[in-house]
């Protein structure tokens, strides 16, 4: 099937071909009608596969010009990073059209937004901490909502917008159409579904944790940090075969220490991007990595989702992720719109049981390859890979049996006697302490 058998609008043809697609994929195919009808949608589908124009495309068809003021569409984010990079899709598919598009998220000044809001909006992108920010002062009004679209809703829970969510219900018009698309489907995400959704239809194109079947998967056995490093800097050598690759690490303490180790061989061709990075920064690093001015992205798992960059040659996670399903949207990275990908995997014998839960999820074994006989194996350790001492045999340090109860004898002088309430006044009769401090000053006028 083509898009032309769609039945969309010659304004969204004119986009696509610029684009230079011409076929849908499963997921676009079977959103566009259910969408179209106004009832109640949730996607899953395997990430990389176009769920972000499987609603795009039925809304912009739908959506009619206008001069109100206030947004008829809202469409929620996890990360800044996907709100910018929603905003930018929608331009693309709404380049014929006089559609007016705004993206707002937490990290810039509250009033620059403001103004943007008040000169008017039909598709607002945002992050639910800063909609609802704009919304309690009032300076954005959602009464005329009428399609709410939460994308990456299990990333949004699990980064703590459940409340946010929750106040945003509350306020936008209960008469509206409800689209949810995400690559897992959790606990969570049905509770949020059985409450605020009405009889939604459900889109399954692939079972949750499903990999891609175009992106190649490997793995090899590391026994420490430093050996990783030496061998991603050994795979990182081949330019031609490793030209865009993302790498990702547990978290913005390892990624700054990878980064510092790659930068010194890998001169100005490695990036790193982390919650702790400005916004800026981040945007930067994104912007000249998709652009090919850095070959090497060093990356968290909150980057795993957001990051839809092409041409990405692989996804290397230099450790295991503790759920398997971070595994899956890390290496959906690459692979994307049917291409080929590759995806490699770091790990060391403590990590083993979260390889076998991701080798569990997607009911496959990660083929293992034998580790390279050129790359140097390190004996140094990183801080939290030393052993800790715990002083078995330290003859000062006493055991806890030599300790006896937590009680001992008082001795006589510290013995307390209570003595009822004439002790107060004997007490003081013996120091002659003034009751108030008219008595103080009076004693001493007897003095002087």
């Amino acid at each position: 099937m083509s898009f032309r058998e769609l039945n969309l609008n010659t304004a969204l043809y004119n986009a696509l071909d610029d684009l230079g697609l011409e076929h849908p994929t499963a997921i676009q195919e079977q959103a566009l009608g259910m969408i179209a009808s106004g009832r109640d949608v949730v996607g899953i589908a395997q990430t990389g596969t176009g769920k972000t124009f499987a609603y795009l495309l039925p809304i912009l068809r739908d959506l009619k010009f206008s001069k109100q003021q206030n947004p008829r569409v809202l469409i929620l984010a996890p990360t800044r990073e996907l709100v910018v990079q929603l905003v930018e899709e929608t331009e693309k598919l709404s380049k014929y059209t006089d559609t007016r598009i705004l993206g707002v998220y937490g990290g810039v000044n509250i009033n620059q937004h403001k103004l943007a809001v008040s000169e008017g909006v039909d598709i607002l992108v945002a992050t639910p901490g800063r909609v609802f920010d704009l919304a309690a002062s009032h300076v954005l009004q959602l009464k005329s909502l009428q399609k709410l679209v939460i994308d990456e809703v299990d990333v949004m829970l699990d980064l703590g917008f459940r409340p946010q969510l929750l106040n945003l219900f509350d306020i936008i018009p209960e008469r509206r159409q409800n689209i949810m698309f995400s690559a897992t489907m959790t606990e969570d995400v049905d509770e949020l579904i059985d409450s605020f959704f009405v009889n939604p239809e459900r889109i399954t194109v692939a079972v949750s944790g499903t990999p891609l079947d175009n992106i190649t998967q490997v793995q090899y056995d590391v026994p420490n940090f430093y050996t990783k490093v030496n061998l991603l800097k050994f795979l990182l050598g081949d330019e031609e075969t490793f030209n865009k690759v993302i790498v990702f690490v547990s978290n913005k303490k390892m990624a700054d220490r990878l980064f510092d180790n790659l930068e010194t061989t890998f001169v100005d061709q490695v990036c790193v991007i982390h919650s702790n990075k400005t916004q800026n920064y981040r945007l930067r690093s994104i912007e000249q990595f998709a652009s090919g001015v850095h070959r090497i992205l060093v990356a968290t798992d909150v980057m795993a989702r957001g990051l839809d960059i092409e041409q990405v040659s692989h996804v290397i996670n230099f450790d295991t992720p503790h759920y398997p399903e971070n595994y899956m949207h890390r290496i959906g990275r690459t692979g994307r719109a049917a291409q080929k990908g590759n995806a490699i995997l770091f790990s060391v014998p403590a990590e083993k049981d979260y390889v076998l839960a991701i080798e569990a999820l997607m009911q496959m074994a990660i083929p293992q390859l034998e580790f390279p006989s050129n790359v140097t194996v390190s004996k140094e350790l990183i801080e939290e890979e030393r052993p800790q001492n715990k002083e078995r045999h330290n003859p000062i340090k006493r055991n806890k049996d030599d300790f006896g109860a937590a009680f001992h004898e008082k001795k006589d002088k510290n013995k307390k006697v209570n003595k009822g309430g004439s002790y107060r006044f004997k007490i003081a009769a013996k120091y002659k302490k003034p009751k108030t401090r008219g008595d103080k000053n009076q004693n001493r006028k007897k003095k002087n």
